[in-house]
C-alpha cells in the first residue's frame, strides 16, 4: 500500500516522504515534499502511470545520452562503413559536447531547439540534420525501451536543405575534359556516359565487363573510409546491369589485356586506383585546362550521365536502372528538370490527339 510520512531534515524542517510499491512489487520512496498533499499527489500519479502501463523506474529516466549512444552507435550494423563514418562525426563533434551528459528524462524540448538554431547559424543544413537526427534516433530508443514516455526531440523547427542544381556537361565539354585528364581519359568518358558511382566504377572488375553486349555488371563498390578503401555491395544493396556505348569498347578492352578476370578494370588491375589529390590531382588539372567546362566532382559525371541519357531519348525508368535508384519517383525527384521537355510534349501529343479524333 502506499503511504505518506513525514520526517524532519537536518536543519530541522519538516518534509514529506511518499513511499509506493512500482509493478515489479519492489518499494521505492520519494523524499522531500514540503506539503502532505503533493506527496499525495504524487503517489496518485504512480496510481494511474502503473495503471496505464506507463510506469517508468526513476534509475531507468536517469541514464544519460552518452550511455545510450555506445549501443545506439553499435547497433547500426545495417550501415556501409561510409554512412556509419559520418554518424560518428556527429556524434562526436555536434551531439556529445552538448547532450553526453544529460539524462532522457532531462531533455527538454526547448532545449534542443535552441541547439539546433544554435547549431544552424554556423553549420550547413545537411549537418544539422544529421546531428539532430542523431540526438532524435537515441532518444527514440529511450522511449521503446521504456525510459522516457516521448520522445522530446521530435516535432522541432529544422532547416530545409536547399536543392543544389547540377551541373551536366555536353558531349563535347565530357570530350575536352577527358582529353586533358590524360590517361584516365576513359574513366572521365566512362563515368559521363554510364552514371556509375566513382567506388563503383574503381571497383570495376575484368570479369563484370560483358563486351558482346556492351554491358557493365555493377556488382560491388569500394568506398574510402578514412583513407582505405573498403569494399562492399553497391548503395541500392543491388547488383544491376549498366549499358556503355559501342566508342567505349575498344578503350576498355585494352585496359583489360593482359589482366585476370579479378582484376581491377581502372588502375594497374591489383590496387583499387586511388583519389585523385584534391589540390594538385590529375582531376583538378584537367579542370584548369578545360575551357569551358565548369568546375564540378568526380561524382557530377553521374549527373551528366543522366542529362546524356534523357536527352538521347530515354524514359525515366531506364534512367532509374542505369543509375540504381531505389525507385523511379526517386530519379525524378532527383533529375526533375531533365524531364521539363517531357511536359511539352505532352502537351503538343493531346493537341494533335484532339485534332485527329474531333473533325471541324
Amino acid at each position: 500500500m502506499a503511504s505518506v510520512e513525514d520526517y524532519r531534515t537536518a536543519s530541522g524542517a519538516k518534509r514529506y516522504r511518499a513511499r509506493y510499491r512500482d509493478p515489479d512489487r519492489k518499494q521505492r520512496d520519494k523524499w522531500g515534499f514540503t506539503t502532505k498533499r503533493a506527496a499525495e499527489e504524487f503517489l496518485a500519479t504512480v496510481t494511474v502511470s502503473k495503471l496505464r502501463g506507463e510506469f517508468i523506474r526513476p534509475e531507468d529516466s536517469r541514464v544519460t545520452i552518452g550511455e545510450l549512444a555506445v549501443p545506439w552507435m553499435a547497433s547500426q550494423v545495417h550501415l556501409k562503413p561510409s554512412s556509419l563514418r559520418p554518424l560518428e562525426i556527429a556524434w562526436r563533434l555536434h551531439v556529445a559536447p552538448t547532450w553526453e551528459d544529460v539524462a532522457v528524462s532531462e531533455v527538454r524540448h526547448s532545449e534542443v531547439q535552441r541547439w539546433v538554431n544554435k547549431l544552424d547559424g554556423t553549420r550547413g543544413a545537411t549537418t544539422v540534420l544529421r546531428a539532430y537526427g542523431v540526438l532524435a534516433s537515441i532518444l527514440d530508443v529511450a522511449v521503446k525501451d521504456r525510459r522516457v514516455l516521448a520522445n522530446t526531440a521530435r516535432g522541432v523547427n529544422l532547416p530545409r536543405k536547399k536543392r543544389k542544381e547540377h551541373p551536366y556537361l555536353s558531349h563535347a565539354q565530357v570530350e575536352t575534359l577527358a582529353g586533358n585528364a590524360g590517361e584516365h581519359g576513359t574513366l572521365v568518358r566512362f563515368l559521363s556516359y554510364t552514371g556509375l558511382r566513382w567506388g563503383e566504377a574503381v571497383g570495376l572488375r575484368v570479369m563484370d565487363l560483358d563486351m558482346l553486349r556492351r554491358r557493365v555488371k555493377v556488382q560491388q563498390n569500394a568506398v574510402m573510409v578514412n583513407g582505405t578503401y573498403i569494399v562492399g555491395t553497391p548503395k541500392s544493396h543491388e547488383a544491376r546491369s549498366v549499358p556503355f556505348p559501342e566508342f567505349l569498347s575498344e578503350a576498355l578492352a585494352k585496359m583489360c589485356e593482359g589482366k585476370p578476370r579479378t582484376a581491377t578494370v581502372f588502375g594497374d588491375g591489383r590496387a583499387f586506383l586511388p583519389f585523385p589529390d584534391n589540390r594538385t590531382g590529375w582531376w583538378v588539372r584537367a579542370l584548369e585546362a578545360s575551357v569551358g567546362v565548369p568546375n564540378l566532382t568526380r561524382h557530377d559525371l553521374r549527373h551528366t550521365a543522366a542529362s546524356l541519357a534523357v536527352s538521347s531519348g530515354a524514359n525515366v525508368k531506364a534512367v532509374q536502372r542505369m543509375l540504381g535508384h531505389a525507385s523511379a519517383a526517386m530519379t525524378l525527384d532527383v533529375y526533375a528538370d531533365l524531364f521539363d521537355d517531357d511536359l511539352d510534349g505532352v502537351a503538343t501529343a493531346l493537341n494533335q490527339a484532339r485534332a485527329l479524333a474531333i473533325v471541324v
